[in-house]
């Protein structure tokens, strides 16, 4: 199957970035290239573009999407690691970086990928086609692990008899495939509830994804690292897909547009601290128009935020 993606929020993250022809960008999960081609057509043969992403199908089709676009670069790595990654080709500072953090529909239409609870094929989940799998956390985590998996990542309030059936079902044999893991999650839940909500798994397939993946746990640490990579005056834009990723950035910026931290009694400030970011609006949903031709963008919010200064704790 050929890497494909629909950018969510195509024109809206791009013009956030303010693209300057001879700038420097960074689509930090470029996947099939959508918006890595949007910001590349924008640039001057001065300009250039960074595509970075971990998935060794998405780099393949990358490579050759931009074989001859001299003033693009394509990396294997992981976008926590932006830092090494520019400094590796020389770049000091970026004018503008991006994370669309959602998961492809490359990734998630090719079977045998094991993201889908829709595709019955051996549990994968790893972006990275490398370390952890979904197989490995189902079968090797411990009931009280699954539980923190599946409540935490997936905000699945039947996630404790999820996690127990898990358990009481390896016993027997291992849980080695999509389906067999959608049946059993829909079986530890209660038949009402399964007629709510969509997919009685999806819930848990994310958890699991996210756990296989790292998507949380080291996201405020690579929100960070790309704000640092910005010069003064570039653009941060996030995309993120629920409601955990969201929070995260949220909380990240938050901090990073906080200034004075004196106690609210002091009538003047004296720490002269001042923000090291701004936000050029708040967030951005898909319009009706998108919703109807993408459904999966329906969770989708675009956020931005402008460097100011470096960041210091």
């Amino acid at each position: 199957m050929e890497f494909s993606h629909i950018p969510v929020l195509f024109r809206e993250t791009v013009e956030s970035l303010h693209i300057r022809p001879d700038g420097i960008y960074v689509d930090c999960t470029a996947g099939g290239g959508g918006h890595s081609q949007a910001i590349a057509d924008r640039l001057s043969g001065n300009g250039r573009l960074i595509a970075i992403d971990r998935d060794p199908d998405a780099i393949a089709n990358l490579r050759v999407k931009f074989k001859d676009r001299p003033n693009v670069t394509v990396v294997r790595d992981n976008f926590t690691n932006i830092r090494s990654v520019l400094d590796s080709l020389g770049v000091d500072r970026a004018d503008g970086v991006l994370a669309d953090l959602g998961v492809s529909s490359y990734q998630l239409d090719t079977a045998e990928r094991g993201f889908s609870f829709h595709k019955d094929a051996p549990l994968d989940m790893r972006m990275s086609k490398e370390g952890l799998s979904a197989a490995d956390v189902v079968n090797g985590y411990s009931e009280r692990e699954l539980f923190r998996v599946i409540s935490c990542y997936g905000e699945e309030k039947f996630a404790r008899s999820i996690a127990r059936l898990i358990v009481s079902e390896r016993e027997k044999q291992p849980i080695e495939t999509t389906f067999a893991l959608a049946e059993i999650v829909k079986n530890a839940i209660p038949a009402r509830a399964r007629r709510e909500g969509g997919h009685p798994a999806r819930r848990t397939f994310q958890a699991i994804r996210i756990e296989v993946n790292g998507e949380i746990e080291h996201l405020p640490d690579a929100v960070y690292a790309m704000f640092g990579a910005l010069g003064e005056g570039g653009v941060l834009s996030v995309i993120t897909f629920h409601s955990l990723e969201d929070r995260a950035v949220k909380q990240v910026f938050r901090e990073l547009c906080t200034g004075c931290r004196c106690p609210k009694e002091f009538p003047v400030c004296v720490c002269g601290r001042t923000p090291a970011g701004e936000l050029p609006f708040k967030s951005v949903s898909p319009g009706e128009g998108e919703l109807e031709s993408n459904p999966r963008s329906r969770s989708a919010r675009l956020r931005s935020i402008v460097k100011l200064k470096d960041y210091v704790d």
